[in-house]
């Protein structure tokens, strides 16, 4: 086997087998796998390199800058922002100032209890304690790089979350975080970033520590391809050193056709995903390679609040999220019945839409709700969500049954039903509607529905960190010398399901703790 390279499908055996398949392959150590410090000649010296400038990235570039250190930030793709920069920009913060504002009692406790529901009990409670502990200073950091969020307002509630915490952006997309950060990292002085420039593998000392990378600068990505296919050769070949380490932030698999389908051959290898193009599981590979021990890889969440009639993200997660699940419901079209508790974890209601999709899978189920269950925040966004075709309204619940071929009386009996249980403060499914003050779907139209189809979202797999965003050997089972990590590339963190509006959290959490660690 080559130093410099490592095939694709031999790659593909060792993030599913982890390290152990090292040894299967017939490497004999971390470095048998990749490119050693005494074979290169670097063209470019840096104290730090961070792959990736989404969240992660971009807090841990910022906070080592503001040490004093000359970093490079360099991403694949030709923008900025990767998956954080279409994310819905919600950021749960457990003790904010506004829970305290509208009296709403929160604690590091009841956040981590409700964390460990949703991910099934296996996440990793010291890395969830972190975030808990780190959480408000967190948010304070993000505003002081620019970012502006909905304050003095009651925190939204997501999903899963037994009170309300989650803050929003004021644009309702995490654009509206990475755009000031990518602003306020590019005024930081010795701090870079370079686009279109693929990390290829890490550059190892005869110790096994990370000192470096080598990348492609002038990079194209092909989504028809993998971004570490064989047949990607796009780009000219540099060696840069990283004097103080490396900080992995590439992000997740979710649009990584191949490798996701190897961890759990459920997923359609034609199924569309939340995520962007360029979400690949490469870099992570890479990271198995020279040892890091991989967690919860088979873990693939799916966001239920996704819709069939738009690609990738869209609109549909808040119009459903903050509005039709929260004060509306789901529906099963073959019946007129609900199905789910639409405020569960994604877990959860991903199952329970699967479950009727794998009978049948035309019968998509869908959200509906009368204008009134719709956050007044993202009122806004139903006009483009009419406009898209991702959202359609009707004047009446007879015109909305026909549509999708529902039986009428059933669906009368189901809203009856629904809204009688809201008056009386008590769900079937146990939907906290109590806490809605009675709000219901109206009996005078019109009615607006979304179709609804899990799509890949998040992965909760990745490499093993340590509460100071230090990799893990699965050799040594000590931190790797010179490599950190953060954001959605590292494990264990959310269990098998993540919460919604914890990944924000995350990724700058453990993108500042890497930062101030490395």
């Amino acid at each position: 086997m080559s130093k410099e390279a490592i095939s694709r499908r031999e790659a593909l055996k060792i993030g599913a087998l982890g390290t152990a398949g090292l040894a299967m392959l017939g490497a004999t150590n971390a470095t048998a796998a990749t490119i050693l410090e005494k074979d290169v000649k670097f063209d470019e010296t840096y104290d730090v390199i961070v792959i990736g400038t989404g969240f992660a990235g971009l807090a841990a570039a910022a906070k080592a800058s503001e040490r004093g250190y000359k970093v490079l930030v360099i991403d694949k793709m030709g923008r900025i922002g990767g998956n954080s920069v279409i994310n819905g920009g919600a950021f749960a913060v457990p003790n904010n100032a506004d829970q305290k504002k509208f009296g709403i009692k929160d604690s590091k406790e009841r956040f981590i209890k409700d964390c460990l529901k949703a991910g099934l009990g296996i996440n990793h409670v010291e890395l969830l304690e972190t975030i808990a502990d780190r959480a408000n200073d967190t948010l304070e950091f993000a505003q002081k790089c620019g970012a502006k969020f909905k304050t003095g307002k009651k925190p939204s509630w997501f999903g899963g979350h037994s009170v309300p915490r989650t803050m929003i952006t004021e644009n309702m997309s995490g654009s509206g975080i990475i755009k000031p950060m990518t602003k306020f990292v590019e005024g930081l002085p010795g701090c870079k970033i370079m686009r279109r420039t693929k990390f290829d593998d890490f550059v190892m000392d005869d110790k096994d520590g990370v000192v470096g990378v080598t990348v492609r600068t002038g990079y194209r990505f092909n989504k028809k391809l993998l971004s570490d296919d064989a047949e990607n050769t796009t780009g000219e070949k540099k060696v840069f050193r990283a004097k103080k380490g490396v900080i992995l932030a590439a992000g997740g698999f979710s649009a990584d056709k191949v490798y996701r389908k190897l961890q759990d051959p459920r997923i359609p290898e034609d199924s569309d995903t939340t995520n962007h193009s360029g979400a690949t599981a490469g870099a992570m590979l890479k990271a198995f390679q020279i040892g890091a021990m991989p967690i919860h890889i088979g873990w693939i969440q799916q966001g239920p609040w996704a819709s069939p009639d738009e690609r990738g993200f869209g609109v549909a997660p808040l119009l459903t999220q903050q509005g039709l699940f929260k004060f509306g419901m789901a529906v099963d079209i073959r019946n007129g019945k609900r199905f789910m508790n639409e405020l569960a974890d994604r877990k959860t209601r991903a199952d329970a839409e699967w479950k009727i999709l794998r009978v049948d899978p035309k019968a998509n189920p869908i959200a509906i709700g009368t204008y009134n269950t719709f956050d007044p925040q993202i009122l806004p966004l139903v006009e483009k969500g009419l406009k898209t075709g991702v959202m359609k309204q009707y004047k009446t619940v007879e015109e909305a049954a026909a549509a999708y071929k529902i039986p009428v009386d059933a669906l009368k009996a189901s809203i009856k039903k629904y809204n009688a249980g809201v008056k009386a403060g008590k769900d079937e499914f146990g939907k906290p509607v109590k806490a809605f003050k009675g709000q219901g779907i109206e009996a005078k139209g019109p009615y607006y529905c979304v179709r609804l189809q899990p799509k890949p979202h998040h992965t909760m797999g990745g490499v093993k960190i340590n509460t100071k965003a230090q990799v893990i050997s699965g050799n040594t089972m000590k931190p790797i010398a010179g490599l950190y990590a953060a954001g959605e590339v590292t494990g264990g963190t959310h269990g098998a399901s993540r919460l919604g509006s914890v990944a924000v959290t995350d990724c700058l959490t453990f993108g500042m703790i890497a930062g101030e660690n490395i």
